[in-house]
């Protein structure tokens, strides 16, 4: 990585926002997760700011109850592909389930957009925690892998994808018309994985791009996620609400990925955040109160009940303590609902409050551009993160952010003034991963 330590950044773009009533706002465009135009000017806005990446979230399973977002809005693959012909320098980062999917159409389908893209293609690896997720393809809720199962599937497909694009060294292709050689068979490799999950041949039939290969994501919080991002992940997504739970974070992560023999400081840590920015404190606190105002308690209760694999939790008392609810919700968001009932346990919560915490939380980051530059600062110098994705929690937000937040990141010398390279390796400072097989030809020249 680079000798001056710099704050990364990606931003989410989320369509109508991750806020269930947020699409009622006076501001916000009903339509957004649908709307090519916004995405495109959302994805220039971020590139005219320097941010690493764009991100696009997805998920497989919806009910009338879920997030308007999740509703409606693009698939990641399809949107990025076209946001790659709009934008020069910016990642493009999307999820893909590795339950739900097979290894070798996502490895084409990433491997494709990083060329399309010139190395800016970046994969955040999900397991699915939806059980309803296995009735749109073809199994029972009861056929759902459990948590422990579903990692053990990422961490094979992941051998896959790895192993796939590896399939071509980058000098494989030839292409002279003189001699009517278009490829050297010696350096096309064929994988013939067999596994406990999958059976794939290969060769991949696209080669590496000029990153190599594309930047691995994931977001996992339980114990198995974060061991399998330490083995894995180029960049983590994570979810702290405060600084100190931040740094246990990045520290236990990186010490794992550190005893598994990786270099910790190639692993970028990022730290989800929903700044809401106003000229003064009071303004912003506003902005805050406007969007938690849209929410009814009964929305609260659809929202929460999602992470509860749609428990029904309009059934309990609402100003009685948070219900017993046992194991429910440790096979879908396990962390997220470890720290909700934790929450309740801990503070005496009722389930009302519980919901509106969940359904409206206040962001960490509020206030005015000076205090969230300085909340920024605070968490990435204190090794808490090494930069942040962020979200809109209200209307502009990402606009907001980058007219008035990133530039005093930048007077500080914090932030790029400027792209560093082409690729999202490059910008993120990671290194371009050698091919496997040309590494090991070159192992055995030496010996």
């Amino acid at each position: 990585m680079g000798t001056k330590r710099q704050i990364k950044l990606g931003a989410i773009l989320h369509g109508v926002g991750g806020n269930i009533s947020g699409w009622r706002h006076p501001d916000a465009i009903t339509d957004a997760s649908v709307n090519f135009e916004l995405y495109k000017k959302w994805t220039q806005k971020a590139e005219e700011g320097k941010f690493d990446f764009v991100f696009i979230a997805d998920g497989l399973y919806i009910t009338e109850k879920s997030i308007p977002h999740f509703l409606n809005r693009f698939e990641p693959i399809s949107i990025l592909s076209a946001l790659a012909g709009i934008s020069s320098k910016i990642g493009l980062v999307g999820t893909l389930s590795t339950s739900y999917s097979d290894p070798f159409t996502v490895s084409r389908q990433f491997g494709s957009l990083d060329m399309i893209s010139g190395g800016r293609a970046g994969w955040n690896v999900v397991t699915s925690p939806l059980e309803g997720s296995a009735l749109n393809f073809g199994k029972t809720e009861q056929q759902h892998p459990t948590h422990p199962e579903r990692y053990k599937i990422a961490d094979e497909y992941l051998q896959v994808a790895t192993g796939l694009w590896d399939s071509w060294e980058d000098d494989a292709f030839v292409r002279n018309k003189e001699t009517g050689v278009f490829f050297d068979p010696a350096k096309m490799h064929t994988l013939h994985h067999k596994g406990d999950y999958f059976s794939v041949k290969g060769p991949l039939n696209i080669a590496r791009s000029s990153q190599g290969q594309p930047v691995i994501f994931q977001a996992g919080a339980s114990e198995s996620g974060k061991s399998f991002a330490a083995k894995w992940a180029n960049a983590i997504f994570t979810g702290q609400e405060t600084p100190e739970d931040a740094k246990r974070y990045y520290d236990d992560v990186k010490g794992r990925a550190r005893a598994l023999g990786r270099n910790p400081e190639e692993i970028v840590i990022l730290p989800g955040i929903g700044p809401i920015i106003g000229s003064t404190p009071e303004e912003a606190e506003r902005k805050y109160e406007e969007i938690a105002n849209l929410v009814s308690i009964e929305k609260a209760l659809d929202f929460l009940g999602r992470f509860y694999e749609h428990h029904d939790f309009s059934q309990y008392p609402l100003d009685e303590p948070f219900p017993e609810l046992g194991d429910l919700g440790r096979n879908s968001f396990q962390s997220a609902t470890d720290r909700m009932k934790a929450w309740a346990k801990e503070e005496g919560l009722t389930l009302r409050q519980v919901a509106l915490r969940t359904a409206t939380p206040k962001p960490t980051f509020i206030g005015t551009p000076e205090s969230v530059a300085d909340k920024l600062q605070a968490w990435f110098e204190a090794g808490a993160a090494d930069g942040f994705i962020v979200g809109a929690a209200a209307p502009r937000g990402l606009e907001e952010f980058v007219d008035h937040v990133v530039p005093i990141l930048q007077q500080r010398g914090l932030f790029r003034e400027d792209y560093e390279a082409d690729t999202l390796r490059g910008n993120l400072g990671l290194p371009v991963p050698a091919n496997r097989y040309a590494k090991q030809a070159a192992g055995a020249a030496t010996v």
